[in-house]
Order: structure tokens, then sequence, then C-alpha cells
């Protein structure tokens, strides 16, 4: 598997999540069922299997649906990780989408406005591309990356 299987804690968060998201739309799903449902989600045949697989501590890494922070070009934002990838060196291709649009343009004349970007990032959570003035276009805040 490329992406880094998450905590039993962050996959049980992931299960209240999307049993939030469909109950809101008027369908019933238990707690058991979203569990099921993360446990296919992540290849697994039930969720007893998944949990065996999961370790207690997160795992370095990124995956779908996990909650992110920091900065795009000089910008705050909060999102989620849309999309992830391992690449080698400890490199990670993420696709990002924001909590918030974020004005990437600094110019008083026009806007450019970015509610989802793809990013490649290093084991410290910060990206490979560089602005001119030699800042990194995404720094992502987490638990293992000092900034």
């Amino acid at each position: 598997m490329d992406i880094p299987l998450p905590s039993r804690s962050a996959l049980k968060a992931q299960a209240k999540r999307l049993r939030q998201t469909v109950n809101a739309t008027g369908t019933p799903l238990t707690h058991a069922q979203a569990l099921e449902a993360v446990a296919r989600q992540w290849g697994a045949r039930d969720w007893n299997t998944l949990s065996a697989r999961a370790q207690d501590a997160p795992q370095h890494g990124y995956f779908p649906g996990q909650r992110v922070s920091g900065r795009y070009l000089g910008h705050r934002f909060g999102g989620i990780v849309k999309s992830a990838r391992l690449m080698p060196g400890g490199r990670h291709a993420l696709t990002l989408r924001f909590d918030d649009t974020i004005d990437v343009v600094r110019s008083h004349q026009f806007s450019a406005w970015r509610k989802q970007v793809n990013c490649v990032v290093n084991g410290a959570g910060r990206s490979i591309r560089a602005t001119s003035d030699g800042q990194p276009h995404v720094v992502i805040h987490d638990a293992w990356s000092r900034e």
C-alpha cells in the first residue's frame, strides 16, 4: 500500500465523519456499518482485519481525509488531504483541499483564487518547490514535522 495506514483512532474518526455525512443526507447508517465501509476503503475485508493492521500510534505520512493546516504561498490554511501518494525518498505527492479559498496573487489589480492544490512535500511537510525568495510553496504543520 502506498499510503501509510493511519492509527485506529484516526480510522474511527474517519468512520464517524462518514456516518455524520451519510446521516445528514437522510440515509441511516450505523456506526458498525461506517466502520465496515472504512475497512473496505482501506482494502480490508472487515473492520476487525483493518483494526488488527492499524497501530495505536499514528504513522508518519499523509492519508485521504486527514485534517492538515499550514501555509500556502504565505497564506494560512486549514483543510483536508484529498489524495496522497508516497514517493521515493520519503516525499509525498498530495492534493490538498482548503476549507476557505486563498487568493494566490499579491497584485491589487486582479485575483486568482485556489480551493485545491497539488504539491510534493518532504518528510518535514515542506514543498520541494519554492517562491523566488526561497520560501516553500507549501508548509504543512503536523505532529512529526517542525517549523
